[in-house]
Protein backbone atom coordinates (compact mmCIF):
# COMPACT_ATOMS: atom_id res chain seq x y z
CA UNK A 1 0.00 0.00 0.00
CA UNK A 2 3.16 2.34 0.58
CA UNK A 3 4.00 2.45 -3.00
CA UNK A 4 -0.01 3.19 -3.64
CA UNK A 5 0.14 6.25 -1.32
CA UNK A 6 3.66 7.36 -2.25
CA UNK A 7 2.26 8.24 -5.88
CA UNK A 8 -1.28 8.53 -5.52
CA UNK A 9 -0.91 11.58 -2.36
CA UNK A 10 0.48 13.97 -5.02
CA UNK A 11 -3.06 13.55 -6.90
CA UNK A 12 -5.41 12.66 -4.47
CA UNK A 13 -5.82 14.78 -1.69
CA UNK A 14 -7.31 14.18 2.01
CA UNK A 15 -9.47 16.54 4.39
CA UNK A 16 -6.00 16.82 6.41
CA UNK A 17 -2.41 16.15 6.32
CA UNK A 18 0.09 15.27 9.32
CA UNK A 19 2.33 18.18 10.81
CA UNK A 20 5.18 18.30 13.59
CA UNK A 21 3.57 21.82 14.56
CA UNK A 22 -0.04 21.97 13.73
CA UNK A 23 -3.12 21.99 16.22
CA UNK A 24 -3.66 18.16 17.32
CA UNK A 25 -0.91 17.63 14.87
CA UNK A 26 -2.56 18.35 11.74
CA UNK A 27 -2.50 20.38 8.81
CA UNK A 28 -5.56 21.67 6.54
CA UNK A 29 -5.69 20.33 3.08
CA UNK A 30 -8.97 20.28 1.72
CA UNK A 31 -10.77 20.88 4.83
CA UNK A 32 -10.13 24.16 6.81
CA UNK A 33 -11.85 22.97 9.82
CA UNK A 34 -12.90 20.53 11.47
CA UNK A 35 -15.41 20.65 15.12
CA UNK A 36 -16.61 17.90 16.92
CA UNK A 37 -20.17 17.57 18.81
CA UNK A 38 -19.92 17.35 22.62
CA UNK A 39 -22.64 14.47 22.20
CA UNK A 40 -20.00 12.31 19.82
CA UNK A 41 -22.75 12.17 17.07
CA UNK A 42 -21.22 15.02 14.88
CA UNK A 43 -18.30 16.09 13.20
CA UNK A 44 -18.77 19.82 10.62
CA UNK A 45 -16.18 19.83 8.78
CA UNK A 46 -15.71 23.14 6.32
CA UNK A 47 -14.44 22.84 3.18
CA UNK A 48 -11.90 25.15 0.64
CA UNK A 49 -13.75 27.06 -1.71
CA UNK A 50 -12.86 27.24 -5.47
CA UNK A 51 -11.09 23.83 -5.37
CA UNK A 52 -11.33 22.33 -8.82
CA UNK A 53 -10.51 18.45 -10.00
CA UNK A 54 -8.65 17.30 -12.37
CA UNK A 55 -11.09 17.58 -15.04
CA UNK A 56 -12.48 20.87 -14.39
CA UNK A 57 -15.64 20.58 -12.18
CA UNK A 58 -15.32 22.05 -8.76
CA UNK A 59 -14.77 20.03 -5.98
CA UNK A 60 -18.10 20.34 -3.05
CA UNK A 61 -19.34 18.69 0.08
CA UNK A 62 -21.03 15.80 -2.09
CA UNK A 63 -17.52 14.24 -3.16
CA UNK A 64 -17.18 14.25 0.39
CA UNK A 65 -20.25 12.71 1.43
CA UNK A 66 -19.95 10.31 -1.70
CA UNK A 67 -16.27 9.41 -0.49
CA UNK A 68 -17.03 9.03 3.07
CA UNK A 69 -20.32 6.61 2.87
CA UNK A 70 -19.40 4.80 -0.20
CA UNK A 71 -15.76 4.60 -0.05
CA UNK A 72 -14.18 4.96 3.73
CA UNK A 73 -17.02 3.11 5.50
CA UNK A 74 -17.50 -0.10 2.83
CA UNK A 75 -14.36 -0.69 0.91
CA UNK A 76 -11.22 0.55 3.60
CA UNK A 77 -9.76 -1.74 5.88
CA UNK A 78 -9.09 0.73 8.81
CA UNK A 79 -12.47 2.74 7.66
CA UNK A 80 -14.69 0.20 8.63
CA UNK A 81 -13.86 1.05 11.90
CA UNK A 82 -13.40 4.22 12.22
CA UNK A 83 -16.48 5.16 9.96
CA UNK A 84 -18.85 2.15 11.21
CA UNK A 85 -21.17 4.21 13.21
CA UNK A 86 -20.95 6.65 10.51
CA UNK A 87 -24.78 6.76 9.24
CA UNK A 88 -25.27 9.93 6.99
CA UNK A 89 -22.72 12.80 5.70
CA UNK A 90 -25.15 16.38 5.29
CA UNK A 91 -24.35 18.65 3.42
CA UNK A 92 -25.92 22.32 3.84
CA UNK A 93 -24.08 24.20 1.16
CA UNK A 94 -21.19 23.41 -0.65
CA UNK A 95 -18.47 23.74 1.34
CA UNK A 96 -19.97 22.16 4.48
CA UNK A 97 -20.01 18.27 5.42
CA UNK A 98 -21.51 17.06 8.65
CA UNK A 99 -20.73 13.82 9.63
CA UNK A 100 -23.57 11.97 11.43
CA UNK A 101 -22.95 9.13 13.76
CA UNK A 102 -25.39 6.35 15.15
CA UNK A 103 -23.38 6.38 18.27
CA UNK A 104 -20.79 8.24 20.23
CA UNK A 105 -17.54 8.37 18.39
CA UNK A 106 -14.64 9.89 19.76
CA UNK A 107 -13.48 13.34 17.92
CA UNK A 108 -10.27 12.52 18.49
CA UNK A 109 -10.87 8.79 16.66
CA UNK A 110 -11.67 11.26 13.83
CA UNK A 111 -8.51 13.46 14.02
CA UNK A 112 -6.37 11.01 13.99
CA UNK A 113 -7.83 9.31 11.29
CA UNK A 114 -7.75 12.62 9.07
CA UNK A 115 -4.47 11.78 7.86
CA UNK A 116 -4.79 8.21 6.64
CA UNK A 117 -8.59 7.51 5.95
CA UNK A 118 -9.75 10.65 4.40
CA UNK A 119 -8.61 10.85 0.73
CA UNK A 120 -11.66 11.89 -1.16
CA UNK A 121 -12.36 10.76 -4.42
CA UNK A 122 -14.79 12.74 -7.43
CA UNK A 123 -18.10 11.38 -7.17
CA UNK A 124 -18.81 12.44 -10.78
CA UNK A 125 -16.51 9.91 -12.15
CA UNK A 126 -17.69 7.24 -9.34
CA UNK A 127 -21.14 7.63 -8.29
CA UNK A 128 -21.81 4.97 -11.86
CA UNK A 129 -20.91 1.65 -11.77
CA UNK A 130 -18.35 -0.51 -9.79
CA UNK A 131 -16.47 1.68 -7.62
CA UNK A 132 -13.63 -0.99 -7.60
CA UNK A 133 -13.74 -1.54 -11.54
CA UNK A 134 -13.61 2.55 -12.38
CA UNK A 135 -10.86 2.61 -14.76
CA UNK A 136 -9.98 5.63 -12.93
CA UNK A 137 -8.59 3.53 -10.37
CA UNK A 138 -5.44 3.50 -12.90
CA UNK A 139 -5.30 6.89 -14.01
CA UNK A 140 -7.00 8.75 -10.89
CA UNK A 141 -8.92 12.13 -10.89
CA UNK A 142 -8.12 14.52 -7.84
CA UNK A 143 -7.44 18.23 -6.18
CA UNK A 144 -3.88 17.54 -5.44
CA UNK A 145 -0.72 19.36 -7.01
CA UNK A 146 0.39 17.01 -9.35
CA UNK A 147 -2.33 15.21 -12.39
CA UNK A 148 -1.51 11.77 -13.16
CA UNK A 149 0.13 11.88 -16.72
CA UNK A 150 1.41 8.57 -18.30
CA UNK A 151 2.26 4.62 -17.29
CA UNK A 152 4.93 3.02 -18.99
CA UNK A 153 4.62 -0.47 -17.61
CA UNK A 154 7.82 -1.78 -15.39
CA UNK A 155 9.40 1.81 -16.48
CA UNK A 156 8.42 4.53 -14.92
CA UNK A 157 4.52 6.46 -13.50
CA UNK A 158 4.95 10.46 -14.60
CA UNK A 159 2.79 12.71 -12.83
CA UNK A 160 2.39 16.51 -14.11
CA UNK A 161 1.76 19.64 -12.44
CA UNK A 162 -1.10 20.92 -12.15
CA UNK A 163 -1.81 24.28 -13.22
CA UNK A 164 -4.60 24.91 -11.34
CA UNK A 165 -4.01 23.94 -8.03
CA UNK A 166 -5.53 25.78 -5.27
CA UNK A 167 -2.31 26.39 -3.25
CA UNK A 168 -1.08 29.60 -3.93
CA UNK A 169 2.24 29.58 -6.41
CA UNK A 170 1.99 25.71 -5.96
CA UNK A 171 3.14 23.29 -6.80
CA UNK A 172 7.30 23.98 -7.27
CA UNK A 173 8.14 21.11 -9.72
CA UNK A 174 6.97 20.94 -13.12
CA UNK A 175 6.58 16.80 -13.03
CA UNK A 176 7.55 13.97 -10.74
CA UNK A 177 8.62 10.25 -12.48
CA UNK A 178 8.88 8.12 -10.11
CA UNK A 179 11.34 5.35 -12.09
CA UNK A 180 10.64 1.82 -11.36
CA UNK A 181 14.44 -0.27 -10.82
CA UNK A 182 14.94 -4.11 -10.24
CA UNK A 183 15.92 -3.73 -7.05
CA UNK A 184 17.29 -1.91 -3.85
CA UNK A 185 21.17 -2.02 -5.17
CA UNK A 186 20.02 -0.16 -7.85
CA UNK A 187 18.48 2.81 -6.14
CA UNK A 188 21.68 3.35 -4.73
CA UNK A 189 23.78 3.32 -8.12
CA UNK A 190 21.37 5.55 -9.67
CA UNK A 191 21.50 8.58 -6.78
CA UNK A 192 24.98 8.32 -7.33
CA UNK A 193 25.01 8.53 -10.74
CA UNK A 194 22.54 11.08 -10.61
CA UNK A 195 19.92 9.79 -12.83
CA UNK A 196 17.39 10.18 -9.76
CA UNK A 197 17.27 12.50 -7.23
CA UNK A 198 15.33 10.87 -4.27
CA UNK A 199 14.84 7.06 -3.04
CA UNK A 200 12.45 7.24 -0.45
CA UNK A 201 10.61 3.92 1.99
CA UNK A 202 14.49 2.82 2.68
CA UNK A 203 14.76 1.99 -1.38
CA UNK A 204 18.88 2.34 -0.72
CA UNK A 205 19.89 -0.81 1.60
CA UNK A 206 20.54 -0.13 5.41
CA UNK A 207 24.40 -1.73 4.46
CA UNK A 208 25.02 0.80 1.90
CA UNK A 209 23.84 4.03 4.22
CA UNK A 210 27.06 4.67 6.17
CA UNK A 211 28.88 4.78 3.05
CA UNK A 212 26.55 6.58 0.36
CA UNK A 213 26.06 9.03 3.43
CA UNK A 214 29.70 9.98 3.08
CA UNK A 215 29.03 10.43 -1.07
CA UNK A 216 29.06 14.32 -1.87
CA UNK A 217 26.06 15.81 -2.82
CA UNK A 218 23.70 12.95 -1.25
CA UNK A 219 22.22 13.44 2.30
CA UNK A 220 20.46 10.41 4.22
CA UNK A 221 17.32 11.48 6.30
CA UNK A 222 15.39 9.77 8.69
CA UNK A 223 12.90 11.88 9.47
CA UNK A 224 9.32 12.39 7.96
CA UNK A 225 8.32 8.65 8.49
CA UNK A 226 6.79 9.55 11.76
CA UNK A 227 3.60 8.66 11.11
CA UNK A 228 4.18 5.68 9.68
CA UNK A 229 5.95 4.11 12.13
CA UNK A 230 6.64 -0.08 11.51
CA UNK A 231 6.51 -2.51 14.46
CA UNK A 232 7.88 -5.78 14.57
CA UNK A 233 6.36 -8.12 16.31
CA UNK A 234 6.18 -12.23 17.04
CA UNK A 235 2.52 -12.90 15.78
CA UNK A 236 1.48 -16.06 18.29
CA UNK A 237 -0.86 -19.10 17.33
CA UNK A 238 -2.93 -19.46 20.84
CA UNK A 239 -4.52 -22.55 19.28
CA UNK A 240 -1.13 -24.40 20.13
CA UNK A 241 -0.99 -25.79 23.48
CA UNK A 242 2.63 -24.46 24.22
CA UNK A 243 1.75 -21.36 23.48
CA UNK A 244 -1.15 -20.66 25.01
CA UNK A 245 0.73 -21.07 28.56
CA UNK A 246 1.78 -17.31 29.31
CA UNK A 247 5.05 -18.81 30.77
CA UNK A 248 6.44 -19.84 27.24
CA UNK A 249 5.26 -16.66 25.95
CA UNK A 250 7.48 -14.89 28.78
CA UNK A 251 10.17 -17.45 27.80
CA UNK A 252 10.00 -16.29 24.36
CA UNK A 253 10.16 -12.66 25.07
CA UNK A 254 13.27 -13.10 27.28
CA UNK A 255 15.14 -15.47 24.58
CA UNK A 256 14.81 -12.26 22.06
CA UNK A 257 17.70 -9.42 22.61
CA UNK A 258 15.88 -6.78 21.13
CA UNK A 259 19.62 -4.56 21.17
CA UNK A 260 21.02 -7.13 18.61
CA UNK A 261 18.27 -7.27 16.82
CA UNK A 262 18.30 -3.23 16.31
CA UNK A 263 22.14 -2.97 16.05
CA UNK A 264 22.49 -5.84 13.78
CA UNK A 265 19.55 -6.50 11.66
CA UNK A 266 18.33 -2.93 11.93
CA UNK A 267 22.12 -1.59 11.89
CA UNK A 268 20.84 0.67 14.19
CA UNK A 269 18.17 2.83 11.88
CA UNK A 270 15.38 1.34 14.57
CA UNK A 271 14.67 1.41 18.53
CA UNK A 272 13.53 -1.20 20.59
CA UNK A 273 9.93 -1.69 21.83
CA UNK A 274 8.33 -2.06 24.92
CA UNK A 275 4.39 -2.69 23.79
CA UNK A 276 1.83 -1.95 21.32
CA UNK A 277 2.54 2.14 20.59
CA UNK A 278 5.79 2.84 19.73
CA UNK A 279 7.74 5.20 21.65
CA UNK A 280 7.50 7.75 19.25
CA UNK A 281 4.13 8.36 19.52
CA UNK A 282 3.41 11.47 21.05
CA UNK A 283 -0.36 11.18 22.38
CA UNK A 284 -0.48 7.98 23.74
CA UNK A 285 2.63 6.15 24.31
CA UNK A 286 3.81 4.97 28.19
CA UNK A 287 6.89 3.32 29.49
CA UNK A 288 5.26 2.41 32.39
CA UNK A 289 4.98 -1.46 31.39
CA UNK A 290 6.17 -5.20 31.87
CA UNK A 291 9.53 -5.38 30.37
CA UNK A 292 11.45 -8.71 29.47
CA UNK A 293 14.72 -8.52 29.61
CA UNK A 294 17.37 -10.66 27.48
CA UNK A 295 17.76 -13.03 29.69
CA UNK A 296 18.44 -16.68 28.07
CA UNK A 297 18.66 -18.82 32.16
CA UNK A 298 15.25 -16.82 32.66
CA UNK A 299 13.79 -17.77 29.45
CA UNK A 300 14.88 -21.92 29.99
CA UNK A 301 13.56 -21.38 33.82
CA UNK A 302 10.06 -20.39 32.50
CA UNK A 303 10.16 -23.14 30.37
CA UNK A 304 11.14 -25.81 33.17
CA UNK A 305 7.92 -24.30 35.42
CA UNK A 306 5.77 -24.27 32.48
CA UNK A 307 6.53 -28.63 32.31
CA UNK A 308 8.45 -28.14 29.08
CA UNK A 309 11.89 -29.98 29.81
CA UNK A 310 14.61 -30.85 27.08
CA UNK A 311 14.38 -34.15 25.74
CA UNK A 312 17.24 -35.88 24.61
CA UNK A 313 18.20 -33.88 22.12
CA UNK A 314 17.84 -30.92 23.88
CA UNK A 315 14.87 -30.19 22.14
CA UNK A 316 11.61 -29.16 24.29
CA UNK A 317 9.29 -28.88 21.60
CA UNK A 318 8.90 -27.98 17.90
CA UNK A 319 7.17 -25.39 15.79
CA UNK A 320 6.94 -23.67 12.32
CA UNK A 321 7.81 -20.34 12.22
CA UNK A 322 6.39 -17.71 9.11
CA UNK A 323 8.62 -14.59 8.99
CA UNK A 324 6.90 -11.69 6.85
CA UNK A 325 8.17 -11.46 3.24
CA UNK A 326 7.71 -8.25 3.12
CA UNK A 327 11.29 -6.54 4.24
CA UNK A 328 14.63 -7.79 4.13
CA UNK A 329 14.90 -7.20 8.08
CA UNK A 330 11.47 -9.22 8.68
CA UNK A 331 13.27 -11.99 7.08
CA UNK A 332 16.66 -11.71 8.99
CA UNK A 333 14.66 -11.51 12.24
CA UNK A 334 13.29 -14.64 11.61
CA UNK A 335 16.72 -16.13 10.68
CA UNK A 336 17.57 -14.68 14.15
CA UNK A 337 14.06 -15.71 15.95
CA UNK A 338 14.86 -19.62 14.93
CA UNK A 339 18.65 -19.05 16.61
CA UNK A 340 17.26 -17.52 19.70
CA UNK A 341 14.35 -19.77 19.97
CA UNK A 342 17.25 -23.28 19.66
CA UNK A 343 19.23 -21.54 22.27
CA UNK A 344 16.28 -21.94 24.95
CA UNK A 345 15.43 -25.51 23.33
CA UNK A 346 12.21 -24.65 20.91
CA UNK A 347 12.97 -26.48 17.51
CA UNK A 348 11.92 -23.83 14.79
CA UNK A 349 10.95 -24.84 11.47
CA UNK A 350 11.41 -21.42 9.28
CA UNK A 351 8.57 -21.62 6.45
CA UNK A 352 9.02 -19.15 4.08
CA UNK A 353 6.52 -18.14 1.51
CA UNK A 354 5.57 -15.08 -1.01
CA UNK A 355 3.70 -12.55 -0.23
CA UNK A 356 -0.16 -13.90 -0.85
CA UNK A 357 1.16 -17.41 0.68
CA UNK A 358 1.85 -16.17 3.86
CA UNK A 359 -1.12 -14.11 4.14
CA UNK A 360 -3.45 -16.79 3.48
CA UNK A 361 -1.50 -19.48 5.79
CA UNK A 362 -1.41 -16.85 8.69
CA UNK A 363 -4.33 -14.74 8.74
CA UNK A 364 -7.06 -17.71 6.61
CA UNK A 365 -5.98 -21.28 6.92
CA UNK A 366 -4.16 -20.67 10.84
CA UNK A 367 -0.89 -22.79 9.48
CA UNK A 368 1.44 -20.77 11.91
CA UNK A 369 2.96 -21.47 14.92
CA UNK A 370 4.91 -18.29 14.80
CA UNK A 371 4.74 -15.42 12.46
CA UNK A 372 6.79 -12.38 12.36
CA UNK A 373 4.49 -9.75 11.14
CA UNK A 374 5.59 -5.58 10.19
CA UNK A 375 1.80 -4.04 11.58
CA UNK A 376 2.21 -0.09 11.08
CA UNK A 377 1.10 2.50 13.93
CA UNK A 378 -0.95 5.00 12.37
CA UNK A 379 -1.30 7.60 14.78
CA UNK A 380 -3.89 5.74 16.86
CA UNK A 381 -4.41 2.40 18.94
CA UNK A 382 -7.85 2.08 16.92
CA UNK A 383 -6.88 2.07 14.00
CA UNK A 384 -3.53 0.76 14.45
CA UNK A 385 -2.73 -1.92 17.55
CA UNK A 386 -6.21 -2.96 18.52
CA UNK A 387 -6.82 -5.00 15.61
CA UNK A 388 -4.20 -7.22 16.46
CA UNK A 389 -4.97 -8.23 19.74
CA UNK A 390 -9.26 -8.24 19.84
CA UNK A 391 -10.77 -10.87 19.64
CA UNK A 392 -13.84 -11.78 17.29
CA UNK A 393 -11.96 -10.53 13.92
CA UNK A 394 -13.24 -12.60 11.03
CA UNK A 395 -10.89 -15.68 9.61
CA UNK A 396 -9.02 -14.00 6.31
CA UNK A 397 -8.76 -10.38 7.15
CA UNK A 398 -5.13 -9.74 7.08
CA UNK A 399 -2.80 -8.10 9.66
CA UNK A 400 -5.35 -8.90 12.46
CA UNK A 401 -6.00 -11.50 15.17
CA UNK A 402 -5.79 -14.35 13.60
CA UNK A 403 -3.92 -16.13 16.38
CA UNK A 404 -7.18 -17.32 18.71
CA UNK A 405 -6.33 -15.23 21.17
CA UNK A 406 -9.35 -14.20 23.48
CA UNK A 407 -8.99 -11.63 26.70
CA UNK A 408 -12.38 -10.65 27.91
CA UNK A 409 -10.77 -8.07 29.80
CA UNK A 410 -8.63 -6.50 26.96
CA UNK A 411 -11.65 -6.53 24.78
CA UNK A 412 -14.08 -4.86 27.40
CA UNK A 413 -10.87 -1.71 27.51
CA UNK A 414 -10.83 -1.50 23.78
CA UNK A 415 -14.53 -1.20 23.76
CA UNK A 416 -14.76 1.08 25.88
CA UNK A 417 -11.90 3.04 24.76
CA UNK A 418 -13.52 3.39 21.18
CA UNK A 419 -16.79 5.02 23.00
CA UNK A 420 -15.05 7.29 25.56
CA UNK A 421 -14.98 11.03 24.30
CA UNK A 422 -13.27 12.60 26.84
CA UNK A 423 -9.66 12.79 25.54
CA UNK A 424 -7.88 12.63 28.14
CA UNK A 425 -9.86 9.95 29.22
CA UNK A 426 -9.37 7.64 26.43
CA UNK A 427 -5.90 8.37 26.01
CA UNK A 428 -5.40 7.04 30.10
CA UNK A 429 -7.74 4.13 28.49
CA UNK A 430 -5.04 2.82 25.72
CA UNK A 431 -2.14 3.45 28.29
CA UNK A 432 -4.14 0.62 30.44
CA UNK A 433 -4.21 -0.84 27.37
CA UNK A 434 -0.50 -0.97 26.65
CA UNK A 435 -0.17 -2.78 30.47
CA UNK A 436 -2.19 -5.07 29.65
CA UNK A 437 -1.46 -6.68 26.25
CA UNK A 438 2.89 -6.00 27.66
CA UNK A 439 1.63 -8.70 30.84
CA UNK A 440 -0.37 -10.86 28.60
CA UNK A 441 1.88 -11.18 25.26
CA UNK A 442 -0.88 -12.02 22.89
CA UNK A 443 1.98 -10.83 20.89
CA UNK A 444 5.58 -9.80 21.57
CA UNK A 445 6.54 -6.25 20.13
CA UNK A 446 10.54 -6.35 19.43
CA UNK A 447 11.23 -3.32 17.56
CA UNK A 448 10.00 -0.05 15.64
CA UNK A 449 11.39 1.69 12.83
CA UNK A 450 10.85 3.72 10.12
CA UNK A 451 11.82 4.45 6.59
CA UNK A 452 14.71 6.18 5.27
CA UNK A 453 14.98 8.50 2.77
CA UNK A 454 18.31 9.42 0.92
CA UNK A 455 18.08 12.65 -1.59
CA UNK A 456 20.68 14.87 -3.87
CA UNK A 457 21.43 17.83 -2.04
CA UNK A 458 19.23 19.48 -4.62
CA UNK A 459 16.22 18.39 -3.08
CA UNK A 460 14.34 21.01 -0.93
CA UNK A 461 11.50 20.62 1.45
CA UNK A 462 12.03 17.14 2.16
CA UNK A 463 10.59 15.54 5.36
CA UNK A 464 8.82 18.50 6.91
CA UNK A 465 6.15 16.61 8.19
CA UNK A 466 5.60 12.99 9.64
CA UNK A 467 4.22 11.47 6.63
CA UNK A 468 5.94 13.16 4.13
CA UNK A 469 6.56 10.14 1.51
CA UNK A 470 3.12 10.25 1.24
CA UNK A 471 2.20 13.42 1.51
CA UNK A 472 1.55 15.87 -1.43
CA UNK A 473 4.96 17.63 -2.09
CA UNK A 474 3.09 20.85 -3.29
CA UNK A 475 6.27 22.97 -1.67
CA UNK A 476 9.20 20.49 -2.25
CA UNK A 477 11.42 22.24 -4.93
CA UNK A 478 14.76 21.04 -6.86
CA UNK A 479 17.44 23.68 -6.60
CA UNK A 480 19.02 24.70 -10.13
Amino acid sequence: SNGVFFISSKVVETLAESSFDGKDGLQPRLALSWEGAADGLSVTFKLRDGVKWHDGKPFTSADVAFSALQVWKPLQNLGRTVFKDLTAVETPDELTAIFKFAKPTPFQLIRNALPALSSVVPKHVYESGKIEENPANNAPVGTGPYKFAEYKAGQYYRLAKNADYWGKGEPYLDEIVYQVLPDRTSAAAALEAEEIQLAAFSAVPLADLDRISKVPGLKVITKGYEGLTYQLVVEINHRRKELADLKVRQAIAHAIDKDFVVKTIFLGYAATATGPVPKNDPQFYTADVPTYAFDVAKANALLDEAGYKKGPDGNRFSLKLLPAPYFNETKQFGDYLRQALAAVGIDAELVNNDSPAHIKAVYTDHAFDLAVGPPVFRGDPAISTTILVQSGIPDGVPFSNQGGYRNVELDALIAKASETLDTAARTELYKEFQKKVAADLPLINVAEWSFISVARDTVGNIANNPRWAVSNWADTYLES
